[in-house]
């Protein structure tokens, strides 16, 4: 019961925040970007927020159960990508002034890649919103009431009604709360484990020695390394909802910094999770690797800390950010397109409807689909070698002298052979993939642009 009081008090709090955010005067820049008004610490906790999701709660912590230290990899190939972005992207992404990454395709290539490039993201992001859905379920369901079904319809729910209400707004003041209970939570929650097992000797004791090894293990091998860091951790120099967050900042410089920051403090919060999963592993040998974080909560801690605990993990699932990102996209990049009249009324009302149609379709997927990661996996991999190559090469478009053409040609050819990786489960093709947009960028554009000054001579 107490549990439950603790997570219906933390239902309300957002409700709440989403209720404040609204303002008597919308304009449209309040809704998509939040004003671009926000600082360091802001963006860097929501930043943070984001990418403390479904797959660095529930996701992460099966990946310790069952390889160990090296599923911290998962989150910190996210550290690596932030980096990235903070040196090369992060200052010229703010300084365009724009809603969405989409915008930024039809500033690099035109109208035609930017269409291409807004359904695959809106595609990419139903299942991740779907993956954070069902770790939501997962661990609700440790309850002991109502199904993990009925706990993602209330949770979906939830997480629309403040979004309708708030818009960005109340993302950005959302996230701070859950960064703030998702880090105490993660350290109360391993610091109770530690004491409750007789220090951190237990694993050493617990564990087979190939799950304390690290960066590689037998069961992650530098091709596993080399697929986390090119397909998931590109997703976050190159990615929509990371985009939207520094969109909001105030500046290019907060921009910058907000990424750097990110990327340092991401990596003590991906060892505490995963080590979380190994502790499971040592406890409860004979669960699956996804019911480690539930096994934990439910069996092992007190009802009041287990509840502080619920309350950081569903914060930590709140897909806040991924949810306003594909609204948004949705919204300015592909209905609004279709419509001559845009007056900024009829834009946030349609925002507000293609918010809840995105909740709604995510929630129908999560139903049909079961695992975490494998939902995100297949999603990020989709995403990434269809858009990351064109985009991130896009800001030297110029210098590489690469055109719309190509870009189109990396989208789709990456894109699909990136989906048959999954679809046929095809092992290791998803790097395969990411290299095949690349050669088709260049080759497509090597032709065209020999094509071009070819019909240059002869007109000469």
């Amino acid at each position: 019961m107490i549990q439950l009081l603790i997570i219906a008090l933390y239902f309300v709090i957002v409700i709440v925040i989403g209720l404040f955010s609204r303002r008597k005067r919308w304009s449209a820049d309040d809704f998509f970007v939040s004003g671009r008004r926000y600082t360091t610490f802001f963006i860097t906790g929501s930043l943070l927020a984001t990418m403390i999701g479904g797959s660095a709660t529930v996701g992460l912590a099966g990946l310790g159960y069952s390889r160990g230290l090296t599923g911290a990899w998962w989150l910190l190939v996210g550290s690596i990508g932030l980096t990235a972005l903070g040196i090369f992207f992060a200052g010229k992404i703010r300084e365009r002034g724009l809603y969405t990454l989409p915008e930024l395709a039809e500033k690099q290539y035109g109208k035609t890649v930017a269409l291409a490039v807004s359904i695959l993201v809106v595609v990419s992001w139903l299942g991740v919103i779907a993956g954070q859905i069902i770790a939501a379920g997962k661990i609700l369901s440790t309850l002991g009431m109502g199904s993990p079904e009925l706990w993602m319809a209330g949770f979906t729910f939830t997480f629309l009604v403040y979004l309708v209400i708030g818009g960005q707004d109340a993302v950005i003041r959302t996230d701070m709360i859950q960064i703030g209970i998702i880090i105490i939570g993660v350290l109360v929650g391993l610091g109770a484990l530690v004491w409750q097992t007789g220090g951190p000797g237990y694993l050493l004791n617990a564990l087979t020695p190939d799950k304390l090894n690290f960066p590689l293990s037998s069961s992650f091998n530098a091709l596993d390394l080399a697929s986390y860091v090119f397909l998931i951790g590109s997703t976050y120099a190159v990615g929509p909802d990371i985009y939207s967050r520094l969109f909001c900042a105030r500046d290019e410089s907060t921009a910058r910094k907000s990424a750097i920051w990110s990327a340092v403090l991401i990596i003590p919060v991906a060892f505490a999770i995963t080590l979380l999963g190994m502790y499971a592993s040592a406890l409860f040998p004979n669960i699956s690797p996804e019911q480690a974080l539930p096994a934990i909560i439910k069996d092992v801690f007190h009802p009041l800390l287990s509840g502080v605990i619920l309350a950081a993990m569903v914060a930590a699932i709140l897909p806040s950010a991924t949810m306003m990102s594909a609204s948004t996209i949705l919204t300015v990049d592909i209905v609004g397109k279709l419509i001559k009249d845009r007056p900024e009324k009829r834009m946030l009302a349609l925002a507000r409807i293609n918010t809840v149609i995105i909740g709604a379709a995510s929630l129908a997927l999560a139903l049909i689909l079961s695992g975490v990661i494998n939902a995100l996996l297949f999603a990020y991999t989709i995403y990434t070698c269809g858009v990351i190559v064109p985009i991130g090469l896009g800001f030297y478009k110029a210098k590489l002298k690469v055109t719309a053409t190509g870009a189109m040609a990396s989208i789709v050819g990456g894109g699909l052979a990136g989906l048959a990786s999954k679809v046929w489960g095809i092992k290791y093709m998803d790097l395969a993939a990411l290299g095949i947009s690349l050669v088709l960028l260049f080759a497509v554009s090597y032709i065209q642009n020999r094509y071009k000054a070819g019909r240059a001579q002869h007109k000469a």
